[in-house]
């Protein structure tokens, strides 16, 4: 017996978390992909929100919401059960499916700690008030973060310039999330 889906609105400051993998075990429990290498949020949030796979069938269209009764780490991944999710088949029908959660409901990040999608979109000025452009991404490279900035080229509007900058204290003055800006010690030219 397939759930009636509760059709939802994604909140406007839904951000997408993770995936589901696959089914997990015979009593409706799956597997999560995270986009994080810590997925609090999560684990934070009593309410998901799926949006369908683009690739295939899905049980429901649009974004329905889904009410996690549980969701614990499980090797690399996390597995979760839903009040709408009660045997095997159904949990295997939601293969695919994106699943979105509202930043409101991300645990509070620690002094100096930095949830990705807050970066992105921030300004970056060096210490002499130079702009270097905008943050548009983050790539974790192991040992550290790195800031991947755009800027419109001044010569010519259609080649952007491309910067990134390490996101470690040595570089990374202030991050000051309220006034979308980062102030860094790093020149245009580097």
């Amino acid at each position: 017996m397939q759930p009636a889906w509760e059709p939802a609105e994604l909140p406007a400051d839904a951000v997408e978390v993770g995936r589901i993998l696959d089914a997990w075990g015979l009593k409706g429990w799956f597997k999560v992909l995270p986009h994080s290498a810590s997925p609090e949020a999560l684990f934070s949030s009593k309410r998901w929100y799926l949006q369908a796979n683009e690739r295939g069938p899905s049980p429901f269209v649009g974004t329905v919401l889904m009410r996690i009764r549980e969701a614990k780490e499980h090797a690399d991944t996390v597995v979760a059960c839903s009040l709408e999710t009660i045997d095997r088949d159904i949990a295997q029908s939601l293969k695919g499916a994106r699943i979105f959660v509202p930043r409101s409901s991300f645990p509070t990040p620690q002094e100096d700690e930095y949830y990705w999608v807050d970066l992105i979109g921030l300004s970056v000025l060096n210490r002499e008030g130079v702009a270097l452009g905008t943050v548009t991404e983050l790539l974790s490279t192991g040992p550290q973060t790195v800031l991947v900035l755009h800027q419109t080229h001044p010569d010519d509007p259609t080649k952007p310039i491309e910067r990134m900058i390490p996101f470690v204290s040595a570089y990374v003055d202030r991050v000051d999330i309220a006034a979308k800006l980062i102030s860094v010690d790093w020149q245009a030219d580097y």
